[in-house]
């Protein structure tokens, strides 16, 4: 992996870790420096029970013969936290556990739950990085992840390319393919007998899916019947610039959760520069709180096949010349292709999404569609997937989603703008909300498009002010929203430096709530303050909005 030119005693290496200098060899031995020398030449690198990382200092190299396609993680394995902001590179994708045996195989094995597989643990302060957008990270059902970083030391994934500096911009997406745990929990793509949560619940059949990325050697898999299933703990966890269109049409997320049990802790965690999802939910019952989402070219927060957990505080900032939508929550997977008596069996069986959002702040993108192609108003940057939206719920979901601000920041008087605030797409969406069994309480909207298609033949924001906790704000043509300015001072919507926090004058969210959204919690704590992209010191440039 390294071409060296020795002159003088330097050798210059190209192996991503710059030049490294090793004094000239004399013949002067009056000095024993066996012991120091030795401790210098200590391997930090994780070892997989065979082979060792190659040390060149700072950073640790992988072969693709430690771990690829094929060549999986099979022993529990650490990577501790190198010094002088040293990097575990992977030259292949790492495959942790068996991923793409059945559930009848990995039985075999005795892998029927999480912990029952090998275990990865990431150190407090770990940078992991991959070469190119072909490698990827894929957790299997069974096998563990332990990332647990803190406010002062997160853990990075990311690419190589950004820890050589190398990187194009801040918002530089496809510098690797992305991350992906699977699980044994419950999917509604799969069949099962009984009620979801209650005595006698169980598979009716086999459930392996295929995973996101999932081909050849690749293949992962996913499903069960265990929605306390444990994947790991990832606290303090970053991923950035991520993914790619693979081989198989998939467009791999910044992590990507499928069948993930609620026995997983998932806080404080941050997508950042994703070229699809931020977080995508395939069924599961994981919870999350503090997620933070940053210039996420698709959706920041995407549900579907029966998610059935809780998100607490939310922070999403998209970037100004590329987004699509703050939530898309599906409740039911291959939607279209079912029929009215197989949907209505999924309510009674509670195996829909039922998600439960609370503290959102969402600040999303003024890319519009103009002409077919997605641009900002007054440029010509061309979108990666569809224009800067709100949420988007539909295929029979019925979220409960508490305490939101939703900010357009930017408008025009474009009669088809598609920035619209929410929008519910289909009858039984709808019905949810119309029966009651969907609910948006304690939520200010604020964009020229308030909204998209009927709740009960009215207007899904007319329907949602006569009937739950929100604000619309009247947005007036050809007026900026700014959120952090005084250009209608009855109505500041972000406040602070930079300008990420809740409302703080003008209206405020019906039921008395001090204030909206998720980056300001109850009693003031700026918990985003570990996430990359926001604060000075800690980003490649200044918020868009500031």
């Amino acid at each position: 992996m390294l071409a060296v030119v020795v002159a003088g005693g330097v050798v210059v290496g190209c192996g991503g870790s710059g030049d490294i200098n090793i004094s000239p060899v004399t013949n002067d031995s009056s000095v024993d420096n066996s012991v120091s020398n030795a401790a210098a030449q200590t391997n930090p690198c994780a070892s997989n029970g065979t082979i060792q990382g190659d040390f060149e200092a700072p950073h640790c190299f992988y072969s693709t013969a430690f771990a690829d396609s094929g060549v999986n993680v099979t022993t529990d394995m650490t990577l501790t936290d190198l010094a002088d902001d040293g990097a575990h590179v992977f030259y292949g994708s790492v495959f942790v556990g068996d991923v793409g045996a059945t559930a009848a195989e990995l039985a075999l094995d005795g892998i029927t739950k999480g912990g029952d597989g090998p275990k990865i643990t990431l150190e407090a302060g770990v940078t992991m990085a991959f070469v190119d957008n072909t490698k990827f990270f894929v957790v299997g059902r069974g096998s563990q992840i332990f990332a647990r970083g803190t406010e002062a030391k997160p853990i990075t994934i990311t690419s190589l390319s950004d820890v050589q500096g190398t990187i194009e911009s801040p918002e530089a997406i496809s510098q690797w393919g992305g991350m992906v745990i699977n699980g044994f929990a419950v999917t509604n793509k799969c069949s099962y007998t009984g009620t979801r949560g209650e005595a006698g619940f169980a598979l009716d059949g086999t459930c392996d899916l295929g995973s996101e990325g999932s081909e050849g050697q690749d293949t992962n898999r996913y499903g069960g019947d265990n929605d306390a299933d444990n994947s790991g703990v990832l606290e303090y966890f970053i991923v950035k610039h991520t993914g790619a269109q693979v081989a198989n049409g998939d467009e791999l997320n910044g992590i990507t959760f499928t069948g993930v049990g609620s026995g997983t802790t998932v806080s404080n965690a941050q997508a950042y520069s994703t070229y699809d999802d931020g977080f995508e939910f395939f069924g599961g019952a994981v919870n999350m709180d503090n997620y933070v989402a940053i210039y996420v070219n698709d959706d920041s927060i995407d549900i579907d096949e029966g998610y059935n957990g809780t998100i607490t505080n939310a922070l999403v900032i998209q970037s100004e010349t590329n987004g699509n939508r703050c939530i898309e929550a599906d409740g039911i997977g291959s939607y279209s292709s079912k029929t009215d008596a197989f949907i209505q069996d999924m309510f009674t069986r509670k195996l829909n999404s039922r998600p439960t959002i609370k503290n959102l702040t969402c600040i999303f993108s003024p890319v519009q569609k103009v002409g077919g192609d997605n641009v900002t108003a007054g440029t010509t940057a061309t979108g990666t997937h569809d224009p800067g939206a709100g949420f988007r719920l539909r295929e029979g979901l019925w979220p409960t989603i508490e305490n939101a601000l939703v900010i357009g920041t930017l408008q025009v008087s474009e009669a088809g703008s598609d920035n619209w605030a929410i929008r519910v797409d289909d009858t039984v969406a709808s019905d949810g909300f119309a029966l009651g069994n969907a609910s948006i309480n304690g939520a200010v909207f604020a964009a020229f498009t308030k909204s998209s298609k009927t709740i009960a033949g009215s207007n899904v924001s007319d329907w949602l002010v006569a009937n739950n906790d929100v604000v619309f704000a009247d947005i007036a043509e050809n007026v900026v929203v700014n959120p952090t300015a005084a250009a209608d001072d009855g109505l500041v919507l972000v406040d602070g430096t930079p300008a990420i926090f809740g409302l703080t004058t003008g209206a405020t969210p019906a039921g008395g709530a001090a204030y909206a959204g998720g980056a300001l919690p109850s009693g003031g704590t700026n918990w985003a303050s570990w996430a990359y992209g926001i604060f000075d010191g800690n980003r490649g440039q200044a918020l868009w909005f500031e």
